[in-house]
């Protein structure tokens, strides 16, 4: 291929690139039309439901060469791009900024969502609660560390529910201002973190000072003040603290995912693919459980998720969380859930929202 060539191809891509701003303008026009119309009816603007359908849609028309990530990562854009010109909406996380909270926030919502951080798990819940959020992002289990157990015992006494779901691939980096691995004598992270990259900790920084840090975010602050020191954070937090990435991918075990529950005061329709989640406490007597899960056994619905937590009001009684497949409008899951309520000492439906349980869906800790 020669010089000619390659220009003639330029040529043809930049022609194609005013193609899609053009049908990218049209898109936000009709969404704009769109967004006065659900004002007139008093519709919400986010419709999770509608996104979900969408990019699965779009995913299944795919025929290559772009990759599932990719395309995910686009139409988000496109589509918080839509969202945000037919009413700007704002999103609390768990901070402070380029946490993994952050970043599985961004990469649900897209760039164009105002997003603010907040000092704790508690105050998202509290903040969304009083309208000064349309929604919250926060931790509730990771595959190696298990359930964040403060987000399910705020779930017991808030009215909000869960919206979404969003599974982060959690990965780490060494990030420093310093060239080079051999000038680091101190090391910066969350204690998780640092159990998380213990064996590569010991095998290539077997000296330096580990010091433990409210997140990885605080962490890379402090490296950008330290020359002879390191974070163990994020590439996006890299990005974001202008720091330099010595090594990539730090982790002792891949596959380290962390599930993320996006809250807030939306019912979400059915999507046909849905899960629905649960808080229940039981009677406090022999074979009480059994009897209340029976009914899911018997309609034949999968239970993906069940998680005891102490009542803190009440010793030794215990509150459960379940998760199944299914939206609580299915006639199935509706049927099911009448006849549990009345085993249950107390019962409350946290919501139904479109399941994520594929590759595809998850969003990359190192974006």
């Amino acid at each position: 291929m020669n010089n000619n060539d390659i220009s003639h191809l330029r040529q043809a891509i930049d022609a194609i690139d005013l193609k899609i701003l053009d049908l990218i303008n049209q898109r936000l026009l009709n969404a704009e039309s769109i967004g006065s119309a659900k004002a007139q009816n008093g519709i919400g603007v986010i419709d999770p439901a509608r996104e979900y359908e969408l990019i699965k849609k779009l995913s299944e028309s795919n025929k290559g060469p772009l990759s599932s990530n990719a395309l995910h990562h686009i139409f988000t854009e496109i589509i918080a791009a839509c969202r945000e010109i037919q009413s700007p909406q704002r999103v609390a996380y768990l901070g402070p900024e380029a946490t993994f909270t952050h970043i599985a926030a961004i990469n649900h919502f897209g760039r164009s969502v105002s997003f603010n951080p907040q000092p704790s798990i508690q105050d998202v819940f509290r903040e969304v609660e009083k309208g000064s959020y349309h929604f919250g992002v926060v931790p509730v289990e990771n595959s190696i560390e298990g359930a964040v157990n403060h987000t399910l015992d705020l779930f017991y006494e808030s009215e909000l529910k869960i919206c979404a779901e969003i599974y982060h691939v959690i990965s780490h980096d060494l990030l420093s201002i310093s060239d080079s691995c051999k000038d680091i004598s101190r090391v910066y992270s969350h204690p998780q973190a640092f159990a998380q990259c213990r064996r590569w900790l010991r095998r290539n920084l077997p000296d330096a000072v580990l010091v433990d840090c409210s997140s990885t975010a605080e962490a890379a602050r402090k490296a950008v003040e330290e020359p002879r020191s390191a974070a163990i954070a994020s590439g996006e937090a890299a990005r974001f603290y202008n720091l330099k990435v010595l090594s990539s991918k730090i982790e002792d075990m891949t596959r380290n995912i962390t599930r993320f529950l996006v809250i807030g005061n939306h019912d979400i329709r059915a999507t046909g693919t849905d899960k629905t989640s649960i808080l229940f406490v039981t009677t406090h007597v022999p074979g009480s459980l059994f009897r209340l899960l029976k009914p899911i056994a018997d309609s034949g619905i999968n239970m993906v998720k069940l998680e005891s937590r102490p009542i803190k009001r009440e010793n030794w009684n215990y509150m459960f969380f379940l998760d199944i497949e299914g939206h609580l409008s299915d006639p199935p899951v509706k049927q099911t859930l009448n006849e549990m309520k009345p085993l249950c000492l107390f019962m409350k439906l946290l919501g139904s929202y479109p399941k994520v349980d594929d590759a595809a869906g998850l969003s990359k800790g190192t974006s």
